[in-house]
């Protein structure tokens, strides 16, 4: 079983420059031939500072492809003019559906050839779309789609359509791999904060598509010259991971890692993982909350401009400023809480507390009191808070998602998230903009607390409520924490759910089943041969 009980090898400290002694084993352990047999029992953890190039990499392509997703969203009026017959929502849901689609194969092309080969085929599927938008190299003309005749310098739809599927397709391989690469390169203690750097520097990209777009994207022209600039940035960033990005670190960065060398664990089929994930307690919580937090950002950003206006912000250069800022807390409370959550490990306990303040700080976004009239600066302000609070529920819960089904794959792991948050948003986006066309009076015999609230806050209410009350029961071990627990001092949280692992016995202390059968007898460190002691004691 791929999620079973898992053992416990030696688990000293990490480490960030290394002795004498381990650095000989180390560069045995570079130097070791493929044909000669490597012994990761001898290996301590260890972080290279490669990692922040890794993270760096992978956050600026998921920048740069949420940023072609949305880069006509600021100015729809001239992607419209220049391509009659054809909206910039579609093309933007063309995108989304092609980024589901490939969501489908992104784990087996990653098991077949590895993180680094996938990342760097990606960006450069990514650059040849957006030539193909750009027709930067007249790539339209070159693959036959049209002739030439495009206006003031746009490329023909066919050229643009191909482009977007290229960038629709790339696009999960920078969204479903950071758990993977957070688990590759980063210690027990950073990986909830690199997974929220990459997956939601996404947010970054989109504040960037209102920003920018919204200043150059104005004509024909100057949308033209809004996705060379695009394609420019887009090379170069491709360019960049195809000469510094690597598949993995000299030594594995955490116990959980060193484990699953030891084991020889291998990734099974998409399929098969989904199977198991879906019967392992607790991932269906995490998946719920995931789901939950893109949801409702993604439908809170659909909307902001009649969100902005509702509260009396009507300027262009308003509303793009304050859907930046939506964007740009959302990163920062992934950063912020997130760092807390992996020094802490209490993933339950703040993705309930995040929860609530989502659904807290939502109400003043469709909410109206008669008496009180406008309040723009109450709403920038619900507005900036929901970010924060939300944004991080959705790396937090990848991590604890790969937490619970370890040592299954991350890529997977994530992959099932994307596909749910996607198609949820999806189905979600047309009921919410037929409720916020309802407003629902309340108070109407109290003049003094008159007011209405609109119907896709009401929504996203109902949806927050649903997912505390189904997530606030999540109990199950955390399986890759429970492994590293040595590594960073954290053997002894209660957090960890260690009693829900089985029995144990206090003579070997051996993990037991169910059944009385002993499961596994590990090698464990004494911070985790000590938190055994003390749960048998309870």
């Amino acid at each position: 079983d791929a999620f079973s009980t898992p053992s416990f090898t030696t688990a000293p400290k990490r480490h960030v420059t290394s002795s004498p002694n381990w650095h000989n084993r180390q560069h045995s352990f570079l130097q070791s031939s493929p044909e000669e047999e490597i012994d990761y029992s001898t290996l301590e953890p260890q972080v290279e500072p490669q990692r922040w190039i890794q993270l760096g990499y992978l956050s600026a392509l998921a920048l740069v492809s949420d940023w072609i997703c949305f880069s006509t969203a600021a100015a729809p009026s001239s992607f419209e003019q220049a391509y009659p017959g054809h909206s910039a929502a579609s093309i933007i849901d063309i995108f989304l559906f092609t980024n589901v689609a490939s969501c489908f194969f992104v784990t087996d092309v990653v098991a077949r050839i590895g993180l680094a080969k996938a990342v760097k085929g990606a960006g450069l599927l990514m650059a040849v779309g957006c030539i193909l938008r750009s027709g930067i190299l007249d790539m339209g003309s070159i693959l036959g789609l049209l002739p030439d005749g495009g206006v003031d310098n746009l490329v023909p739809y066919a050229s643009m359509l191909a482009g977007t599927v290229c960038v629709g397709a790339a696009q999960p391989f920078f969204q479903c791999t950071p758990p993977m690469l957070s688990a590759t390169w980063f210690a027990s203690d950073e990986r909830a904060t690199s997974t929220a750097v990459a997956l939601n520097f996404n947010q970054i990209g989109i504040a960037t598509a209102f920003l920018v777009g919204g200043g150059m994207a104005n004509t024909a022209g100057g949308l033209a010259d809004y996705f060379t600039l695009i394609t420019v940035i887009s090379v170069f960033v491709a360019v960049g991971t195809l000469l510094q990005f690597q598949e993995k670190p000299k030594v594995p960065p955490s116990t959980s890692a060193i484990q699953k060398l030891i084991s020889g664990e291998k990734e099974p089929p998409f399929i098969e993982s989904v199977q198991k994930f879906f019967s392992t307690p607790g991932f269906t919580k995490a998946l719920a909350a995931f789901i939950c937090s893109i949801s409702i950002t993604n439908v809170v950003g659909a909307f902001i401009e009649e969100v902005m206006e509702r509260g009396g912000i009507t300027s262009q250069f308003g509303i793009d400023l304050a859907g930046a800022g939506f964007e740009l807390c959302i990163l920062l409370g992934g950063i912020v809480i997130g760092g807390y959550v992996d020094r802490s490990k209490k993933y339950k306990t703040t993705t309930l507390a995040c929860l609530a303040a989502t659904l807290f700080l939502a109400i003043p976004l469709g909410f109206t009191d008669h008496a009180m009239g406008q309040e723009p600066y109450l709403l920038v302000a619900s507005l900036l808070g929901l970010g924060f609070a939300v944004g991080p529920v959705q790396p937090i819960n990848a991590e604890l998602a790969v937490d619970v089904t370890y040592p299954g794959d991350e890529t997977a792991v994530e992959s099932v998230q994307q596909i749910g948050g996607n198609l949820f948003s999806a189905l979600l986006l047309p009921v919410a903009e037929l409720a916020s066309k309802e407003d629902f009076q309340m108070f109407v015999q109290v003049k003094v607390l008159e007011s209405d609230i609109r119907g896709d806050v009401i929504l996203l209410a109902f949806i927050t409520l649903v997912t505390m009350f189904y997530f606030s029961s999540f109990d199950s071990p955390l399986r890759r924490t429970i492994a590293d627990c040595g590594d960073d001092g954290t053997c002894l949280a209660p957090e960890l759910n260690m009693d829900q692992m089985g029995a144990i016995d206090t003579t070997s202390l051996s993990i037991m089943d169910a059944t009385g059968g002993v499961a596994t007898t590990p090698t464990m460190s004494p911070e985790t041969k000590a938190a055994l002691q003390k749960l048998t004691k309870k």
